[in-house]
């Protein structure tokens, strides 16, 4: 590192121009699985990775896996870092009162039209012969990027979400067939971390538009600066050490009983082959390459698997470990919103919490490492030094776990034709934000075509309980669907869409701040659940079980959630088929919450068990209020160091997307029979096909199903749903089911500002069309104004007499202006030694705006040796989640 250097995260040759849709302006996902492979975790849809290349969505959200607890899309827990005054307007309020009213309702364009280009090079040529108008994938080529930003008709959206591992294979020591399998032991997948030389994929295949990544919490998100200090000391302890690994290797091998042969590892007098799936669409063949390369070096024979996202994911996703047919697979991810508290991320991957799929049921985390990935997730401490304490331990054992070893947090651009305006994620970036189909528009005019292309479509079964966690199929379906809360694009927190407001009341002394107006904090010293709250299921006699009926004495909770949805809700909410939002919907969430989980349930799922388990390990109650308005109290000993994102909605926006109750009855009648599934794991254990409402062979099922149902005016769970859905309700929703289905041709009814068209898997094309019948202005969401990520310089002595005080100065600034000290949540200083060990760290001293001061005093220089050091700074900001670093090298002299 150079000394004085500007070093803003994830900004690396970017300057910064998200373009907003604000009549012309400037924009913004999940911890979606990607935590869409969105990876956040359960009831932190917002925040989730998500699965990109499969990918919590696995880029994969999650982690996109939208993570985002069933029915309870807004519950993610996220943290505040010491906020703006309450009251006083944001950027984004500001920019709203500017914005120009307009009579439309919905969605600013007509049509989207979602193709498939898996080249960005052929996307860029696309873009500049006018066949598309936005290539929502994260692009990480350096000359691409500079051709993309001298071409005046062409524009750009960064994001700092993405990021990229190995996924390692932890079934052994030997599979089914008896061969052996070296990353069955944890020691070996740990000597992976030494193997890997992360600067130079960084360097060399990435060009610097990547930085190392070694833990999985992301550079650019307030948690890596919050612990900045155990990071450094992580990152230099597993730093690439090729002898290291080899030796590890070499001791475990052969305690495993293999052998080394002409310098190859064999077992049973066969070659150990470690059969490496290699992503072929982005940098990730480099990647893959490079990594066989090492494990050659090592002894290991690789088979090289070179696979698109969907041959991939046939083999990582849906098989099972036990057989062996893949070892390692190289994983992308993207997490489409800030995460402001990505403690659930070790839950997520290192557990069988994470997705109900086969690879996750087969991770068995040590005792002590399950135990704090739970509390993290379960934000399960009293105060943040306790949680520091459980995070700096989660880190240490995740690396020594490493079912993944993580590679590079990506510096990535999305390219979009300059006349036309999209919102784009600070993480996500357009693919993930939750607002783009809200503000996505043709600059100048009211409705048109944007066409949008992305590396995939429709990689996997639709379903909300159960299907796609790709980030190329949550991308459509959060234009379809809506969210009751929607994540600021530039800081991670919940703003209201559906609901008018919200209180939240918090024990005593928890870790909780707020910082918009739309919900009210406050603190008790007791909070106690109603005896007539649900606090479990019944799934036999399909009833909800009351804290009356579980419990003896009486149970606290710490936070009670309240939302008021707005009066008149069920009147102006409507289905994409037509049927009125209702009761029921809300109702049926909260069924399914508990249900797939419970072996007396017509509908049981193996897979579902571990959510359950987790989610009932911190759930502690959800009371009806009032049903018009809609009033809903949740009991829960879970919360976000943010009241904004502690909200229980219970919005019926599940895990995988949005569904109204009747579309689910269906659905549940085919898995009841067992001829669909909604998981993959139950799938393949029943042998039937992975439920899909959007295409494939389930359709026709679905529609024999639908048929029955509305033959006997069936009502799912009637023993509870009977109160709140009645037979006329259950015989219209039926009819009008029909009806969509004859239109459109698919089961895929959301309440969103699009409604999809057409659906073609063959030559991967959707076309979605604008719901007439949305309600909210068009102009609703058109209040973000450009994200003030703060550029960071460090001033200072190079060279310091050892016992002597050394004062460093810190500029912090904003398009050349000084950056306001209240708008600053902490500039943090390291101080390092020349082997890389922490040797100093504390809070910089405000001078006056966009000035800093480290003073290093003559107690700290006297415990420093003679040589090389380096002293960093990590400014984190309240407007923006995205923290700024820079630093310097200074020697140490008598």
């Amino acid at each position: 590192m150079v000394n004085k250097r500007l070093w803003i995260v994830f900004s690396l040759l970017l300057a910064l121009t998200l373009v907003l849709a604000a009549c012309g302006g400037k924009q913004p996902a999940t911890p979606t699985e990607a935590p869409t492979e969105e990876a956040a975790a359960p009831a932190e849809e917002a925040a989730a990775p998500t699965e990109e290349a499969a990918a919590p969505t696995e880029e994969a959200a999650a982690p996109t896996e939208e993570a985002a607890a069933p029915a309870e899309e807004a519950t993610a827990p996220v943290e505040e870092a010491a906020a703006p005054a309450e009251g006083s307007e944001t950027p984004a309020e500001e920019a709203a009162a500017e914005t120009e009213p307009s009579a439309r309702t919905g969605a600013w364009v007509d049509s989207l039209v979602f193709t498939v280009q898996e080249d960005a090079d052929l996307a860029v040529a696309q873009l500049e012969g006018g066949d598309i108008d936005i290539y929502a994938y994260s692009v990480s080529d350096p000359e691409l990027f500079k051709k993309v930003k001298e071409n005046p008709d062409l524009n750009y959206a960064e994001a700092f979400g993405a990021y990229t591992e190995l996924t390692f294979n932890p079934v052994g020591p030997e599979y089914a067939e008896g061969e052996l399998n070296p990353f069955s032991s944890a020691k070996v997948r740990e000597a992976m971390n030494w193997l890997i030389d992360r600067n130079f994929i960084v360097e060399e295949i990435y060009g610097g538009l990547a930085i190392p990544k070694f833990l999985p919490i992301t550079s650019a998100f307030p948690d890596y600066a919050r612990y900045v200090d155990s990071v450094r000391s992580l990152e230099s302890k597993y730093a690439y050490d090729l002898d290291k690994a080899k030796g590890i290797i070499e001791e475990e091998m052969t305690a495993m009983g293999a052998e080394l042969v002409d310098d190859k590892w064999t077992y049973n007098g066969d070659p150990v082959t470690i059969k490496l799936v290699i992503r072929t669409e982005d940098e990730r063949k480099e990647i893959g390459d490079y990594v066989a390369n090492q494990l050659e070096a090592v002894g290991f024979t690789v088979e090289r698997m070179y696979k698109n996202r969907t041959e991939a994911s046939a083999l990582w996703i849906r098989t099972d470990p036990a057989e062996g047919q893949w070892t390692v697979y190289t994983g992308g991810w993207i997490t489409t919103a800030i995460d402001r508290d990505q403690g659930g991320n070790f839950s997520f991957f290192y557990t069988d919490r994470g997705i109900p799929v086969p690879l996750w049921q087969a991770y068995t985390p040590s005792e002590a490492f399950d135990e704090v990935s739970l509390k993290l997730e379960n934000n399960d401490f009293a105060t943040m030094d306790e949680r520091g304490e459980l995070f700096r331990q989660a880190m240490d054992l995740a690396l020594q776990d490493s079912v993944r070893v993580w590679i590079a947090d990506q510096l990535s651009f999305s390219p979009y034709s300059a006349d036309v305006s999209v919102t784009a994620d600070l993480a996500g970036g357009i693919s993930g934000a939750q607002v783009y189909p809200y503000t996505v528009r043709r600059d100048g005019e009211e409705g048109g075509v944007v066409k949008i292309a992305q590396p995939g479509l429709l990689v996997e079964p639709w379903n909300p309980l159960g299907g796609t966690n790709w980030i190329y199929d949550t991308m459509p379906q959060r234009a379809a669907g809506e969210f009751a809360v929607i994540a600021d694009p530039f800081t991670g927190l919940s703003w209201p869409n559906r609901i008018d407001k919200a209180e939240l009341d918090v024990k005593s002394g928890l870790p909780v701040t707020k910082t918009l107006d739309w919900v009210d904090l406050t603190f008790e010293d007791e909070i106690v659940v109603p005896d007539d709250a649900w606090v479990d299921w019944d799934a036999e006699n399909q009833t909800f079980i009351t804290a009356a009926d579980k419990y003896t004495e009486t149970v606290t909770a710490n936070t009670k959630s309240v939302v008021y949805y707005p009066e008149g809700m069920f009147d102006t909410v409507t289905w994409q088929d037509g049927s009125p939002l209702s009761l029921g919907d809300f109702i049926m969430g909260m069924i399914l919450t508990f249900d797939r989980g419970k072996e007396a349930s017509p509908i049981y799922d193996e897979a579902a068990v571990p959510d359950l388990d987790s989610f009932l390990s911190h759930f502690k109650g959800v009371r009806i209020v009032s049903t018009d308005p809609l009033v809903i109290e949740t009991y829960d000993d879970q919360y976000a160091l943010d009241a904004e994102n502690s909200i229980s909605d219970w919005w019926p926006y599940y895990t995988y997307g949005q569904a109204p109750w009747h579309t689910l009855a269906v659905a549940y009648k085919a898995e009841e029979n067992k001829e669909l599934a909604f998981s993959t794991d139950k799938a393949d254990a029943l042998e039937v096909e992975w439920m899909g409402l959007l295409s494939g062979p389930s359709l026709d099922v679905l529609k024999t199903k639908l048929d029955e149902a509305a033959g006997e005016g069936f009502v799912p769970y009637a023993a509870t749903l009977s109160e709140y859905i009645s037979e006329d309700e259950a015989a219209a929703r039926y009819e009008n089911l029909g009806k969509f289905y004859d239109e459109y041709g698919h089961f895929w009814v959301n309440s969103g500002p699009f409604i999809i068209k057409g659906v073609f898997p063959v030559e991967g094309s959707l076309e979605l069309v604008r719901n007439d019948a949305y309600p909210d202005p068009a102009d609703k969401w058109l209040r973000f104004s450009e994200p003030k990520i703060a550029e960071v310089t460090l001033d200072g002595p190079g060279r310091v007499t050892i016992g002597e005080d050394a004062t460093f100065d810190v500029a912090v600034t904003f398009e050349d202006e000084p950056y306001p000290a209240d708008e600053i949540s902490e500039v943090k200083y390291l101080v390092f030694d020349s082997n890389g060990d922490l040797v100093a760290t504390g809070s910089a001293e405000a001078v006056e705006d966009g000035a800093y001061q480290v003073i290093l005093g003559g107690d700290i220089t006297s415990e420093m040796d003679p040589g090389s050091n380096r002293i960093e700074v990590a400014v984190s900001p309240l407007t923006v989640s995205v923290p700024s670093f820079a630093d310097m090298e200074f020697v140490t002299v008598p």
